[in-house]
């Protein structure tokens, strides 16, 4: 019998080669590479999960920022729900001022509970000699206007009130000349 043994060339591909046969078919001149619809398709889902991926980011910036702002709210409210329980024992020192203003174990005490007010963020309202405003002030009665206080101007107080940062504890109860 006689030996059908036809020679043939084979031509060995490497992986590497590979790689480069299709960087090249993607960065042909004739911008043949980019009508390509598996390049069309991946570019697509490039974009679409680099969006996908911005927004999920977006979102958990928003989550930590929405949960510090309610950590925030919470610890102010505590605070002054607390700061509120001690108004009236301000008020009990403020009374006692006024009936003994040269008593100075209760000037004392009157200073340092308004040092830890001060502290924790809780300032008393001006109210004499100030126009009246409904956001700070509570008008209680109303005197006849003179010459010393023009209509509108808080003539005396008679319970101090409390603003704690922003938001006001206690408007002050006042007289107001009218």
């Amino acid at each position: 019998m006689e030996d059908n043994k036809k020679e043939v060339d084979v031509e060995t591909v490497s992986v590497s080669d590979a790689d480069a046969t299709v960087a090249n078919q993607n960065t042909t001149p004739d911008g043949a590479g980019e009508n390509n619809p598996n390049i069309t398709e991946l570019q697509t889902q490039v974009a679409d999960l680099t969006d996908k991926y911005m927004r999920a980011v977006a979102e958990l910036e928003n989550t930590r920022r929405r949960a510090a702002r309610d950590a925030e709210s919470v610890a102010r409210t505590a605070g002054m729900n607390t700061a509120k329980k001690f108004l009236p024992v301000m008020d009990a020192l403020d009374a006692a001022l006024k009936q003994t203003p040269d008593d100075a174990g209760i000037q004392s005490l009157a200073r340092a509970l308004e040092s830890a007010f001060a502290q924790i963020g809780i300032v008393k309202i001006e109210s004499v000699g100030q126009t009246l405003n409904p956001q700070f002030h509570s008008a209680i009665s109303t005197v006849p206007a003179d010459e010393t206080h023009a209509p509108n101007t808080i003539f005396q107080e008679m319970q101090t009130g409390y603003m704690y940062g922003d938001i006001v504890m206690r408007p002050a109860m006042v007289v107001v000349s009218k």
